[in-house]
């Protein structure tokens, strides 16, 4: 798997600033009261621990500049991006070429894409369920429309603990981007996730409602594992080896559910948001993700 570390969608110059100066057109980063720099950065649910961790620690480093997090999805990142109310986007998808295409309009220059880290996509079930790995055209036959999977015997995981047998399917809303790339990953770009999930608004959601729900599944990033769940070893395909989401499955490329986690700046960044993503790059921001659960972003070839 190769992923590029920071990837400019267009090379834009944009006017700069200095810390605690007049901004460029189409940035958010604002002075606040003595001077001190503010980097406002929403999107991810996925991200949202790790965003606020970054945030945290980087006020050590820099007293001066204060970078406030807000989750509610990849898409309402993207979208406040495009309006210009952010300076960064965390998104755990793509920007679409469409949004791509009104960000520019809006902003008068292209978003610039920035490979924070990796993220490997973990499939959740209550840690009673016997079931010992699952394959990719199993999760499509769960979670597909028209599949056919909607009894754990039909996996040959009956549990006692779950005496109806009905697999209850626990998602994502449709405006995260964990719920597109698991729909991408699983079922490919024309099939759709069938209706009568139980959909939740964020990543931590999703595992504590399967730790309460014997006879739950759910999807959510691999840092969020937690007491009274397990993540099943995948498999391309049936009959073939499961694989656990880990740090170096998720790098090699073994684990088929693993994706890049994304800022996105309006244009350039100016000097102060720069900063901050440069520093999310370093040894130091890389070891906070590394020690949350999160794969480090995959240096560029030297």
């Amino acid at each position: 798997m190769a992923f590029v570390r920071t990837l400019p969608v267009a090379a834009l110059a944009v006017g700069a600033i200095a810390c605690g100066g007049a901004q460029p057109s189409g940035t958010a980063a604002s002075a606040a009261a003595g001077g001190a720099v503010v980097i406002r950065l929403t999107g991810s649910d996925t991200m949202v621990n790790l965003d606020q961790a970054w945030a945290e620690n980087y006020r050590t480093v820099e007293p001066d500049v204060s970078v406030q997090i807000a989750g509610g999805g990849s898409g309402v990142g993207i979208a406040g991006l495009i309006d210009g109310i952010l300076d960064i986007a965390a998104s755990s998808r793509k920007m679409e070429p469409e949004e791509i295409e009104r960000a520019t309009k809006t902003a008068g220059a292209a978003p610039t894409e920035f490979v924070v880290g990796l993220d490997a996509l973990a499939v959740y079930v209550h840690e009673s369920n016997p079931l010992k790995s699952i394959s990719i055209e199993e999760l499509a036959e769960v979670y597909g429309e028209g599949g056919q999977t909607v009894k754990w015997s039909q996996l040959g995981a009956k549990s006692p603990a779950c005496a109806a047998d009905d697999i209850i399917r626990v998602s994502r809303q449709n405006n995260s981007g964990t719920y597109a790339y698991f729909r991408e990953a699983v079922l490919g770009r024309t099939r759709e996730l069938r209706l009568g999930s139980v959909d939740q608004s964020g990543s931590k959601d999703v595992v504590a409602l399967v730790s309460r729900t014997p006879c739950a599944i759910g999807y959510s990033g691999m840092a969020y594992a937690d007491k009274g769940v397990r993540a099943l070893p995948i498999s391309k395909k049936k009959g073939e080896p499961g694989v656990q989401p880990a740090l170096d499955t998720a790098v090699n490329g073994t684990y088929p559910i693993s994706r890049p986690l994304y800022f996105y700046s309006r244009g350039t960044p100016a000097p102060p948001v720069q900063a901050f993503i440069d520093w999310t790059l370093s040894d130091a921001g890389q070891k906070i993700l590394q020690d949350i659960g999160y794969v480090p972003a995959p240096r560029p070839a030297q």
